[in-house]
């Protein structure tokens, strides 16, 4: 199998994506240590799966019955809070932003 460095595979990798489309594989190296194996893609088997069959009817597995929190949540209300808050910020943030680029803008004031 043939090497390449990771810095020639970074700049020809359509030259070696070709040549591993045609079969050839390549071990990767970093500083002479080998980090990956560049080769064809092999599909794995999916013949060899076992399925495993329920031992019992999972319609006698039942439902998860939770406690009620005790309290209601608007969550329509919850997210408009959050996006109204979010936007008062942006606003600020914008405002300021204005402030500083007149104040840049403004030629300095002569000293007497």
């Amino acid at each position: 199998m043939k090497s390449v460095s990771v810095a020639e595979l970074k700049a020809k990798l359509s030259h070696y994506l070709r040549e591993v489309r045609e079969g050839a594989s390549f071990t990767v190296v970093s500083r002479d240590i080998p980090v990956a194996t560049l080769g064809p893609y092999e599909p794995e088997d999916i013949d060899d799966l076992e399925i495993i069959e329920p031992t019992e009817d999972p319609a006698l597995w039942g439902t998860v019955v939770l406690p009620p929190l005790g309290r209601s949540i608007d969550v329509v209300a919850l997210i408009r809070d959050d996006r109204d808050a979010r936007d008062l910020r942006l606003d600020r943030v914008a405002e300021e932003a204005i402030r500083a680029r007149r104040a840049a803008d403004e030629p300095p004031e002569a000293e007497s």
